[in-house]
């Protein structure tokens, strides 16, 4: 997710949660961004994103890692919040027969709808791809957006 304006850049689907599920997600997005050195990625504890090639992936793009605090779930609030919205909005409301349908309602859900369609309070009640498209034009501030507050924490001097 990129906090800046909550899009979902990079996902990945399987069986089971690894360090090769969590490759391929991270892969999409550096492919979707091509982030400048000194991004700061967060995650939470999980060993697939302590691992070596993950940590490797990181530093060879100059890509900073965060991690949670042990036990402390807030440090990754965002991505709580967005696992329980896919939750919520769609896997809860669905009836999937197969794993093929879940291949295919969810990278709907993600693109079609979070992305392009569920608007955030946070972002003036635009959507993710809304947002972005406003920043580009340079047009947050004529909907009373102050770009710098939308990035959590302070802004640094």
């Amino acid at each position: 997710m990129d906090l800046f304006s909550r899009k979902i850049v990079g996902w990945a689907i399987s069986l089971k949660i690894d360090a090769a599920l969590c490759l391929k997600a991270l892969n999409a997005a550096i492919e979707e961004r091509k982030p400048p050195p000194g991004l700061v990625h967060h995650s939470d504890r999980g060993v697939q994103y302590a691992c070596g090639d993950y940590n490797d992936k990181l530093a060879a793009h100059g890509i900073v890692a965060s991690m949670s605090a042990k036990g402390y779930c807030y440090d990754n609030a965002f991505m709580e919040t967005w696992f329980k919205t896919l939750k919520a909005e769609e896997v809860y409301l669905t009836e999937y027969e197969t794993i093929d349908d879940v291949l295919k309602a969810v990278p709907r859900f993600i693109e079609a709808v979070y992305n392009e369609k569920r608007i955030h309070s946070s972002l003036n009640y635009f959507s993710p791809e809304e947002f972005e498209e406003l920043a580009a034009s340079g047009l947050l501030a004529k909907h009373g957006i102050n770009p710098v507050m939308q990035l959590p924490g302070k802004p640094s001097n």
